[in-house]
């Protein structure tokens, strides 16, 4: 049986691959921060890892759970933790910048890192990295959330070249809109990092929060989180995984635009989404 770790499984996409993993028979180990989140996931039958990616020793603690669970065997880690956050880079703090790094890039490769060497020793291993539509595209308001998922990108595609040849292959999971919880969650950082009132952009802020509170969970060209456990299966199973898996309508349109446009008309586009 092939041991796989997935982090972030408290809802949406994570428990989505998590469930359908277990179905086809992997051996998952899940993450999740929250103790009420590990006791769900507990009744649920997961083997569930307590993780704080914010934490180092959290990390490192989590690591040596999971080995002495697998005899030091992984096949499979899928980073899908993260979070999202709205506003201005003028409006965010820069502690709030450097907290969505630490733990959308920061603590993400930190657990990463202590587990190459168990897949190198093993010549195999599947490093799968949940990125966004946002991770080659940027939008106004959600510049931190952008720029975090474009060091994924950059990361994920050092680590590609590094492990050729190795037996470890990396993949990037790349979604557009996802219904899930994460858009109410990051209106929820909004409220609670940015100062609303005292903004040049209050009035955008506020039609903002109005289009989330009346669709907390969905976007325009929405999927369910099955289409992502779709292209985390194969990037697990095939024997030719490929680097990239474009995933919803979204995405796959505006990696063409991006493509074929000139950059002034592709400003002209992103600056009225």
């Amino acid at each position: 049986m092939k041991h796989v770790l997935v982090t972030g499984c408290s809802s949406g996409i994570g428990r989505c691959i998590a469930d359908g993993l277990k179905e086809r028979g992997f051996n998952v180990f899940v993450t999740a921060r929250k103790q009420e989140d590990i006791d769900a996931l507990s009744k649920a039958d997961f083997e569930v890892i307590m993780l704080d990616l914010a934490d180092t020793e959290s990390i490192q603690a989590a690591v040596l759970t999971l080995l002495s669970k697998t005899n030091d065997q992984l096949y499979g880690l899928i980073n899908n933790a993260a979070y999202g956050l709205i506003g201005a880079m003028e409006d965010i703090p820069i502690m709030a910048l450097r907290d969505q790094f630490e733990i959308n890039i920061f603590g993400t490769q930190k657990l990463t890192n202590l587990l190459i060497p168990v897949m190198r020793k093993q010549n195999s291993g599947r490093i799968i990295q949940i990125s966004s539509v946002l991770g080659f595209i940027t939008m106004k308001f959600r510049g931190s959330y952008c720029a975090s998922k474009y060091a994924l990108e950059a990361i994920s595609d050092a680590m590609r070249y590094e492990l050729n040849n190795t037996g470890i292959n990396v993949s990037l999971i790349e979604p557009g809109p996802i219904t899930s919880n994460f858009r109410n969650n990051a209106l929820n950082n909004f409220q609670v990092v940015v100062n609303k009132e005292h903004s040049h952009f209050k009035e955008d802020y506020t039609k903002i929060e109005n289009e989330l509170r009346g669709n907390k969970y969905n976007a325009p060209f929405s999927l369910g989180p099955e289409v992502v456990l779709k292209h985390v299966v194969h990037a697990l199973e095939s024997d030719n995984p490929k680097a990239r898996y474009l995933v919803t309508f979204p995405t796959y349109l505006f990696a063409v635009l991006k493509r074929i446009l000139p950059e002034f008309l592709l400003d002209k586009i992103l600056a009225r989404v």
